[in-house]
């Protein structure tokens, strides 16, 4: 550690506030464009993706002093200040907006270094002490400028990077190939039970190959099968929360899912856990969010507790793989019962049990399941995977900016 160096950040790079609203507003975002990140945008070093708004071209030339290049660290501004994400060569031209504060390093800083510093819960915390607010906390340049910097040599600072950045692009990759796994499974369920292009008994697309069809309250569907509910396919559990008292994050009793806050992807991460269980989920059933909003979905990976916001939906022959999928597309029905406005959103047992649907010949659906399965378990190994890498990495990210690991 002698030859680190304390500096602050306004010394080694330039800091930026978004736009403000009179520079931007709602009305121009435009549906062809260039992405601009806001604070519901950062992510673990890399953005989400999803529901990015655009600005035009025109606008873009109008804000070019909010144009993103590689290495810069975007933070949020408002709200949860400590929150930061790296941009990479895939957001070169993206933008950042108002509610957001960009750092530029100078040429002497390894940029990738200053995010995995930032990226310490010491000086996480450090940024949520000084920001100014106490309902809204909120940071500014002034702030930033005056956070202590602990810098290494630049050689030294690449190879830390290297280091926490090669576990980051392996826990990316494996997400990348998990959402490709299940945009497959969902396809697949698509072509099988909403096109009905099942393999019939000669192995060719079921409709495509003049398989009956037969009219039903759902439209036409194939011959054999019949319009039901959820629950002729499915056990449901509806969540009822445990005594607030037995909640703990030290691992004592059962994993523990109040609601939707721990939904990944595809799978929960696990934050509390509860000596008072009431309700349970079993592991591999689909794990269904009940409120505000209704809909979003998760499997459980465990035996777990379950609270009001959540319900557990079991396969009544075990067929998960094919539940989950048929939850998925249900999502429109379940839409229905998000609230509008001050509404609050939510579904009661009744209302999910009586879920319309079509249901398929037993065959069939067996044949689907065990066709993904393989799918499914490659996801969990893919997901357990990821989890054990980002443990050595917060376990490796203070041991390296402290010195005790030395890089070589």
């Amino acid at each position: 550690m002698t030859s680190w160096k304390i500096y602050k950040l306004g010394d080694i790079a330039d800091i930026q506030t978004g736009p403000f609203g009179s520079q931007l507003h709602n009305k121009d975002y435009a549906l062809v464009g260039s992405p601009i990140v806001t604070v519901e945008h950062l992510g673990n070093r890399h953005f989400t993706t999803q529901n990015l708004p655009l600005v035009s071209d025109t606008d873009k030339a109008r804000l070019s002093k909010y144009i993103l290049s590689e290495g810069d660290i975007v933070f949020s501004r408002v709200g949860s200040v400590d929150r930061c994400s790296y941009v990479s060569d895939k957001e070169v031209g993206w933008l950042f907006s108002g509610r957001c504060l960009r750092v530029r390093c100078n040429r002497e800083v390894y940029p990738l270094y200053i995010y995995y510093y930032f990226c310490l819960e010491s000086v996480k915390q450090y940024i949520r002490n000084v920001a100014v607010g106490a309902t809204m906390p909120s940071i500014n340049t002034q702030i930033m400028s005056e956070i202590p910097i602990s810098l290494p040599s630049l050689e030294e600072q690449r190879r830390i990077a290297g280091i926490l950045g090669a576990i980051d692009d392996k826990i990316e990759n494996n997400r990348r190939i998990n959402t490709n796994l299940e945009l497959q499974a969902q396809a697949l369920y698509k072509q099988w039970f909403v096109d009905f292009e099942f393999p019939n008994e000669e192995g060719k697309p079921y409709k495509s190959f003049g398989g009956k069809m037969v009219d039903s309250e759902l439209g036409l569907i194939p011959e054999g099968w019949s319009v039901g509910a959820l629950s002729d396919l499915a056990d449901i559990t509806m969540g009822q929360s445990p005594n607030g008292k037995s909640f703990n994050e030290n691992g004592e009793g059962i994993v523990f899912y109040q609601g939707r806050t721990e939904f990944g992807i595809r799978y929960p991460s696990i934050r509390l856990y509860t000596t008072e269980p009431t309700r349970y989920a079993e592991p591999m059933s689909v794990l269904l969010s009940v409120r505000a909003p209704v809909g979003d979905i998760n499997i459980a990976t465990q035996k777990c507790c379950i609270g009001r916001g959540v319900a557990s939906i079991k396969s009544k022959t075990d067929d998960n793989a094919y539940m989950y999928c048929c939850l998925k597309e249900l999502r429109p029905q379940l839409d229905q019962y998000n609230g509008e406005g001050t509404v609050f959103g939510s579904i009661n047992r009744k209302e999910l049990e009586g879920l319309a649907l079509c249901i398929p010949k037993n065959e069939v659906i067996s044949q689907f399941n065990n066709l993904v399965l393989g799918m499914d378990r490659q996801m969990l190994n893919l997901f357990q995977q990821t989890q054990n890498l980002a443990t050595l990495r917060d376990t490796l990210l203070p041991k390296l900016m402290n010195g005790e690991i030395i890089t070589q």
